[in-house]
């Protein structure tokens, strides 16, 4: 039996390790929330891996019921007139969930047979070739034989293994918003050079788009992510200065830049890095799905290894790293709140032709359909014929 720790609770972590427990690794996950993390945005999976994945997990049917399908959005002038439509399909792939929920079904698969510690996280590490020494913020030690670092675009895993995060995070010019607020029914889409707020209606939150240079941190100061989206708002026109006024009433407020992850490897020793923390691209459309998948990989080739964490880490990097380069061409807070005129007209009749043409929205999820990997025998799979 293989101790294995793994840094985030939110959809990679859990997805591995469902799968590593079912292997009969010893598994433990350390998330500094003191819960699954409300809120989030709706997160699609789409093609035939994505699905055989989740089948195997034998969660596709639950996952079923909370489906959301995204309806067009009308695109609106700063008077409130209908000038554009924004496709839904755009957003959504063959199943498009709520992160929550799906971070709460996986809890809720996992927390028999696997050591959860909300509310605290890893300070110091310790690799001596044979095994991880770690320290969590609690002060409690403990010793695995595999740490991963499954914590996202800001992950404390890779800043203490690789350094500090300006060397792997690149800042892409916008930040966005999600904010739980009760602003109508309506899906409505306003724009103006370099603002973008979405109304999703009751079944998704508010969600803003800005372009603005990095903002200091203020990843655990809600009130200060709030005063710094408000100030980037400055100058809204439309619905935004009541949109603003109501910030304080915000049932959830999560704000984060528009950010990429390029990471040269993947591993280092026995620690290793596992969806945003290792290719994250905010916003990309592609995350969630690949994230689900890589941990799909990642537990079969350590199964597949038979102990050699060593070839288990360089077997999972080399067959998965191909598919994540396509997620890297996405820039989505340019597309979404472009800076100019011009460029929110040009995005307005992209929109316009996907609605028409669904050959194109199809090809946007070209990268995700694409994913073609070995077949792992997990114990515990519900393996398809």
């Amino acid at each position: 039996m293989t101790r294995i720790l793994i840094s985030g609770a939110s959809i990679a972590g859990p997805a591995l390790a469902f799968w590593l427990s079912r292997s009969g690794h010893d598994v433990t996950i350390v998330e500094k929330n003191d819960g699954i993390r409300p809120g989030g945005q709706a997160v699609d999976f789409k093609g035939t891996t994505h699905m055989r994945v989740l089948r195997e997990m034998g969660i596709l049917d639950e996952l079923r019921q909370y489906d959301i399908r995204d309806g067009d959005a009308a695109i609106v002038d700063e008077h409130g007139r209908t000038i554009g439509i924004a496709p839904g399909g755009l957003g959504s792939g063959e199943l498009n969930v709520p992160r929550d929920t799906i971070a709460t079904v996986l809890y809720e698969r996992t927390k028999n047979d696997v050591d959860y510690r909300f509310g605290d996280r890893i300070v110091s590490l310790s690799d001596d070739g044979e095994g991880v020494s770690v320290t969590f913020h609690s002060g409690t030690t403990d010793r695995f034989d595999l740490v991963v670092g499954a914590d996202g675009v800001h992950s404390g895993v890779r800043r203490l293994v690789w350094g500090p995060e300006e060397q792997y995070v690149e800042h892409r010019g916008h930040h966005y918003v999600l904010a739980d607020l009760d602003l109508g029914d309506d899906d409505v889409v306003y724009s103006q050079p370099g603002m973008t707020v979405m109304l999703g209606g009751s079944k998704a939150p508010t969600f803003i788009v800005v372009a603005a240079d990095r903002f200091p941190e203020a990843r655990d100061d809600v009130d200060e992510q709030k005063r710094q989206i408000a100030g980037a708002l400055r100058g809204g026109r439309w619905r935004i200065p009541e949109i603003v006024d109501r910030f304080p009433d915000a049932r959830t407020f999560y704000a984060d830049s528009i950010s990429r992850v390029t990471v040269d490897r993947w591993s280092r020793g026995r620690v290793v890095l596992l969806g945003d923390s290792a290719w994250g691209n905010a916003l990309s459309g592609y995350g969630t799905g690949l994230a689900l998948v890589a941990a799909y990989v990642l537990a079969g080739e350590l199964r597949l290894a038979d102990g050699d964490v060593a070839r288990a880490l360089h077997e999972y990097e080399n067959r998965f790293r191909p598919y994540t380069a396509a997620s890297h061409k996405v820039n989505a807070g340019a597309l979404l709140a472009p800076r100019t005129n011009r460029g929110i007209r040009l995005r307005n009749l992209f929109f316009r032709a996907a609605s028409i043409a669904s050959p194109l929205m199809r090809l946007l999820d070209l990268p995700a359909r694409g994913i073609d990997l070995r077949r792992y025998q997990h114990a515990g799979a519900l393996l398809e014929d």
